[in-house]
């Protein structure tokens, strides 16, 4: 079983088409496992859902709290690309014993369709959340970086190893 928190970011945003505005309703994540035809048993729980700009140490500690609590080693958590770094190195100061942790997200609204990088990203989150040693992850353009290792590059846009 994995479990699967969520914390809001680009990934789960809608788009308000007379606006042009970006918008949280509610994650697209059971939608996206039943579409991506996922027989891996999930669980999902929405911790908030918020740009990763506006998250503080508060919102940290709740993500921390919960990955503590659960009972599943397999820990996936999508959140927005601009702050996930450090929420990444956050947890790792936590000392999350025994947990498999990776954070994804998306540069682009899943509901934005086949644009989107949110299937992607999902889908290698899934299996390196179930191959990876104990550890904080950052799942990112195919890639897995430890929570030390990895920067977003806003130049390309594209997550990369320091």
């Amino acid at each position: 079983m994995i479990q699967i928190f969520v914390t809001g970011g680009t990934f789960d945003k809608e788009y308000n088409f007379l606006t042009g505005d970006l918008f949280f309703k509610d994650t697209h994540l059971r939608e996206m496992m039943l579409v991506g035809r996922s027989n891996i048993p999930f669980d999902v729980k929405t911790l908030m859902m918020i740009d990763s700009l506006d998250m503080t140490d508060d919102d940290r500690e709740i993500i921390a709290h919960n990955c503590r609590r659960t009972q599943y080693k397999d820990i996936i958590i999508t959140h927005g690309t601009d702050r996930m770094v450090e929420t990444a190195k956050y947890l790792h100061k936590k000392k999350i014993k025994d947990k498999t942790i990776v954070l994804m997200g998306a540069m682009i609204p899943f509901a934005f369709g086949s644009s989107s990088d949110g299937f992607f990203n999902l889908g290698a989150a899934i299996a390196f959340a179930q191959v990876l040693e104990p550890g904080v992850y950052v799942a990112m353009n195919g890639r897995y970086f430890r929570w030390d290792e990895v920067r977003k590059n806003t130049k390309t846009g594209y997550f990369e190893k320091i």
